[in-house]
């Protein structure tokens, strides 16, 4: 396993993030337990997750990952932990105060129901899951502060921000002399580039991580979205097939070529981006792990950069050399 500091934080972390969506919905605890201790075994020491994993029970991802610290073995102590908060939980926290947002009272109530599940006395990379424009900076970086100070809290990352969201966010926090933001948790694959334009360059400036989710586009960069009988897709995913066919095709006739597997060239792409942590995969099973930890190894020619950028054509570069001069 290969590593990088987060961000222009000290910290390092394995350049694959283990994904926990899964664990809970698709993936039974049993098999959740073995898949994180694999990771483990392989060198992966990211994890991410969020309060409201867990689809119709919010809250059951965690659960699970504190159930599997509770074992014991320096598990905890292995894993640098990341979850996120904006969402709606559960029914016994109904309210006008538990609607999707951020608010010091929110955070810090959602921050403990955390700490409870993941049977854990602190967070490493605490993440707001989306950006909340109502409200302000002073009340964010306050609330953040206080909960760092108190030894909740190591690191502050974001997820969904756009590039303005991001220097807003730093300027605030510069302006208390506070770190703010390590780490931004973005969209991004070969079949979604727009990030170039903006946030990946306003993040690699400000020093802060980012990880890429859904780096297989929900599974249509996966290998077996051309493949997979009609009946056995999803609606959506029927969708996009018919909408990138023929990059998808090319892709393929790509990977074929060099002997890598579609979905191990996409997440071996996203190590080459300037300024990227790494992608988080989401295993549902020990195998699809397994076949994974290959990808760092995973040495990408310029030869292949060029044919893949021919086939998923970025938005051109930074802004605003991209569309203007």
């Amino acid at each position: 396993m290969k590593y990088a500091t987060l961000g222009r934080t000290g910290m390092k972390v394995s350049r694959l993030c283990l994904g926990t969506m899964n664990f809970g919905v698709e993936t039974d605890e049993k098999e959740s337990f073995a898949i994180m201790d694999a990771a483990v075994d392989a060198g992966i020491n990211f994890f991410d997750t969020a309060n409201v994993y867990g689809r119709e029970n919010p809250g059951r991802t965690e659960e699970i990952i504190g159930r599997w610290f509770a074992q014991g073995g320096g598990r905890r102590e292995k894993v640098i932990l990341a979850t996120k908060v904006f969402g709606k939980m559960n029914e016994e926290n109904e309210g006008p105060n538990n609607e999707r947002g951020l608010s010091t009272y929110k955070i810090r109530r959602h921050l403990e129901a955390s700490l409870k599940r993941l049977q854990t006395d602190h967070i490493d990379l605490y993440q707001m899951h989306h950006i909340a424009r109502n409200v302000s900076w002073d009340e964010l970086w306050g609330t953040f502060e206080r909960e760092v100070n108190a030894g909740k809290i190591d690191y502050i990352g974001s997820s969904n921000f756009a590039g303005w969201h991001l220097v807003k966010a730093q300027a605030a926090a510069q302006a208390r002399h506070f770190l703010g933001l390590v780490s931004e948790q973005h969209k991004f694959s070969l079949l979604n580039r727009l990030p170039e334009l903006e946030v990946l360059p306003a993040a690699e400036d400000l020093g802060i991580g980012v990880i890429a989710w859904s780096p297989l586009d929900g599974g249509l960069l996966g290998g077996s979205a051309l493949t997979s009988s009609p009946g056995k897709r999803t609606a959506r995913n029927q969708e996009g097939i018919e909408k990138h066919r023929s990059k998808l095709e090319a892709f393929s006739a790509l990977c074929k070529e060099i002997g890598e597997k579609e979905a191990d060239v996409a997440l071996a792409w996203t190590l080459t981006r300037p300024g990227m942590t790494g992608p988080i995969i989401g295993p549902r099973s020990i195998e699809q792990l397994e076949n994974t930890l290959r990808v760092t190894e995973i040495e990408l020619s310029d030869e292949v950069l060029v044919k893949l950028d021919d086939i998923f054509p970025g938005p051109g570069g930074r802004a605003p050399e991209a569309y203007a001069w």
